[in-house]
C-alpha cells in the first residue's frame, strides 16, 4: 500500500482526463442512479482500503472548520474556544477557518486520529462518496484521486458500472 501511495498522485493526474470524462457520464445519469453507483463502488473500495494505511487525506488537506466543530474539539480537548483557536486555527485566504498546520495536528504516529469521536464535519463525510447528490461534487471526487485510494478505486472501476 505504502507503494501505491508514493505514486497515486501521478497515477491520478495521468489519468484525470479519463476521469473528467467518466464524471460527465455520471452527470448524465438520473440522480437517484448516480448516487447508487457511487455507493456500491464506495463500499466496495472500502472493504478493501483501509484508512489507517493510508491517512492521506490527514496529512496534505486541511478541513474547513465550521464553528460546530471548534466547539466540539476545544470541548474534547478541555479547552476554552479561544485558546483552542490561538493555538490551532487561522484563518485561510478565502476566509475560512482551518488548521494551522498540516499534517493535522491530531493525526498520530500510527495514522489514529487523537480526537476521532470529536473529530470535524469535513473529516466524518470524506471521501464525500456515499453522500447524496453526488452528482453536485464530481468535480471534486476526480481530484481526491489524487489524494484518497478509495476515491481512485472508483474511478477505475467505473467504466465497468456504468451503463
Amino acid at each position: 500500500m505504502k507503494e501505491f501511495l508514493n505514486i497515486l498522485p501521478q497515477k491520478a493526474l495521468s489519468k484525470k482526463r479519463d476521469f473528467k470524462l467518466l464524471a460527465a457520464k455520471v452527470k448524465k445519469l438520473k440522480p437517484r442512479k448516480a448516487d447508487e453507483i457511487f455507493q456500491q463502488l464506495h463500499d466496495e473500495a472500502f472493504e478493501q482500503i483501509n484508512c489507517l494505511d493510508c491517512a492521506n487525506c490527514c496529512r496534505g488537506l486541511g478541513p474547513r472548520l465550521q464553528k460546530k466543530d471548534i466547539e466540539r474539539l476545544s470541548a474534547h480537548l478541555n479547552m476554552k474556544t479561544s485558546v483552542f483557536a490561538d493555538n490551532y486555527i487561522r484563518v485561510d485566504e478565502d476566509g475560512d477557518f482551518v488548521f494551522k498546520s498540516m499534517p493535522c495536528p491530531f493525526l498520530m504516529g500510527d495514522n489514529y486520529c487523537m480526537v476521532y469521536s470529536s473529530r470535524p464535519k469535513a473529516c466524518r463525510e470524506y471521501p464525500h462518496t456515499d453522500q447524496k447528490n453526488i452528482k453536485s461534487i464530481l468535480t471534486t471526487c476526480v481530484k481526491n484521486t489524487e489524494t484518497c485510494p478509495a476515491v481512485f478505486y472508483i474511478f477505475e472501476k467505473l467504466p465497468e458500472i456504468l451503463p
